[in-house]
């Protein structure tokens, strides 16, 4: 979508939650232990940088931090949905990702110098994020070799998600960008049908992607006329995988 950006009007600070009260949901520990950035650290450490970090509450359309801040935090998102965004040089907004539960973001500032966050976070819907100093866990990885090679390994599958999101976006037709979208979203991908939400307004995945939203409207329903997807709001049903890729190619 192609907004002029009223970021900073709509920018407020955002909410601390339970400041003095440990990170102890056992559905949202669980799921931070898991994340690749902290799956191999011990107990202890885990606990001594959950006590360091702060829960974060965002409400619909917060901003939790603008483009170009200084940037001494990362991010693990508790639940809601994020958007993250950039303007371009003429104050046009353009979609980035959108994150979920059980994701991280912004955990490239680990390593940036000068730390600066490259994108506007946004929340789509009322969100919490455990706030995680970049210092505290940078004199982990210092401290332990095991840490940093793990961190090494996330950042690396990460390169290779974002050289194939690069991959679509060099698509120069529409309609095979928003195909090759909506087999990404798929659980197997090409290999089996299903259903799938966009993890996004529809308005927005047309940003994501490069093109107005009249155009993915026009797209989505020429794929609904031949029987190739089924919309029920933000829910696709994809019968044939194939097929699609089929007259993308």
């Amino acid at each position: 979508m192609a907004l002029t950006q009223t970021a900073e009007t709509r920018y407020t600070k955002p909410v601390l939650v339970a400041v003095n009260k440990p990170f102890d949901d056992e559905d949202g520990l669980q799921a931070l232990r898991s994340h690749p950035l902290f799956s191999e650290l011990n107990g202890k450490d885990l606990q001594h940088l959950i006590q360091q970090s702060r829960r974060i509450r965002l409400g619909h359309h917060q901003l939790l931090y603008r483009q170009d801040m200084p940037a001494h935090h990362f991010f693990f998102v508790i639940s809601g949905r994020l958007r993250l965004y950039r303007l371009d040089s003429s104050g046009i907004d353009r979609t980035l990702d959108s994150i979920a539960p059980g994701d991280c973001f912004a955990e490239v500032m680990i390593y940036a110098d000068p730390p600066r966050y490259a994108c506007y976070a946004e929340a789509l819907k009322s969100s919490e994020v455990l706030m995680i100093p970049v210092k505290a866990y940078q004199d982990m990885l210092e401290s332990n070799p095991k840490y940093a090679q793990a961190a090494l390994r996330h950042y690396a599958k990460r390169a290779v998600s974002r050289f194939h999101d690069l991959e679509i976006m060099t698509v120069q037709n529409a309609r095979d960008r928003l195909i090759r979208y909506l087999i990404d979203l798929l659980p197997n991908g090409a290999e089996e049908g299903g259903e799938v939400e966009l993890p996004l307004p529809k308005c927005l995945v047309a940003s994501r992607l490069a093109m107005q939203p009249e155009t993915f409207s026009r797209i989505l329903a020429d794929l609904k006329a031949n029987g190739l997807v089924r919309v029920n709001r933000s829910r696709l049903f994809i019968s044939d995988p194939q097929r699609l890729i089929e007259i993308s190619q």
